[in-house]
Formats: C-alpha cells, sequence, structure tokens
C-alpha cells in the first residue's frame, strides 16, 4: 500500500519541479533533511578505536636504504612481528592483558586483547634478508638495504 505524501503548492516551484535536474535537487534536499551529512559516518569513539588500532607510519627513501618508522606504543619486541619480501614490509603486533579485584563479595575480571596487522608497499624493491628492526620507546625503526639495480643483457640469436 502507497502512503501519500502531503504537497504544499508554492508559486514559481511548479515549473522547477518539472525539470528533472531540480527533481532530483529537490530528493537530495529531502534526504539531507531525512538523514543529516554526520548519518552513516563512525562516532568519535569507532574513529579513535581504528586510529589507535593502526601504528602510524613514517617512510624515508635514502639513496641506498628505505627506513620505516612505525609507532607501536605499549608493545614490546615479544609482541611483535616483522616481515618483508622485496616491495612489502608487514608489521604485526599482539598485545593480551588482564585485570583482576576481589574484594570480599565483589569480583572484577578484565581482558583486553589488541591485534594489528599493517602490509606497507615500499617505494622501491629491497633486499629482504639485510633488513634489521630496532624497537625503543614505542618507535619500531626497520631499515631496509635497497637491491642493487640488475643490468638488463641483450642476447644474441644465433641460427641453429
Amino acid at each position: 500500500m502507497a502512503t501519500q505524501v502531503p504537497v504544499k503548492k508554492q508559486e514559481g516551484k511548479s515549473e522547477r519541479l518539472l525539470n528533472p535536474a531540480n527533481m532530483l535537487e529537490e530528493m537530495e534536499r529531502w534526504a539531507e533533511e531525512l538523514f543529516p551529512r554526520r548519518w552513516g559516518r563512525p562516532l568519535p569513539v569507532e574513529t579513535e578505536f581504528w586510529r589507535s588500532a593502526m601504528p602510524q607510519v613514517d617512510i624515508i627513501e635514502r639513496d641506498d636504504e628505505i627506513e620505516v618508522h612505525a609507532a607501536v606504543a605499549g608493545f614490546n619486541k615479544s609482541d611483535l612481528e616483522i616481515s618483508a619480501t622485496d616491495a612489502v614490509l608487514t608489521i604485526r603486533g599482539t598485545r593480551k592483558s588482564e585485570s583482576k579485584e576481589d574484594k570480599g563479595d565483589y569480583f572484577r575480571r578484565e581482558i583486553r586483547a589488541e591485534n594489528f596487522m599493517r602490509s606497507i608497499r615500499l617505494p622501491a624493491l629491497v633486499d629482504d634478508a639485510k633488513a634489521k628492526a630496532t624497537i625503543k620507546d614505542g618507535m619500531l625503526e626497520v631499515v631496509l638495504p635497497k637491491k642493487e639495480v640488475v643490468e638488463r643483457h641483450k642476447l644474441s640469436i644465433e641460427e641453429g
């Protein structure tokens, strides 16, 4: 069953609504009134969660190496796993904590787990076997030496 929508007649608007482009604009205006722009966006709490879950990184490219700095505050060396291929660096972090409180007839136990995985496409091919990583004061530093550029050689074709 269709629901009737009351239509108000206003001077000068009838010609404007007959144009399909104007009708679309009017529909967009109605949609904006029903669903303001903030509708559908993540809540500030969700935004903060995703911002903290992914470490922020800086990538510095030099002539002979690429250096990656990642903010991993609260993660220890044992919480992190770093892997690299020719052109991608992956940083994974897993951290778990548990707190307990026992006061007579009151008992509280809270378990928290934090995980992240960030893969970074590197701006050049690197020699991942020679990569080195260090962590200090919540900052992870990964130094990846660039691969030596191999020159292309032309082959001569012999008749057989």
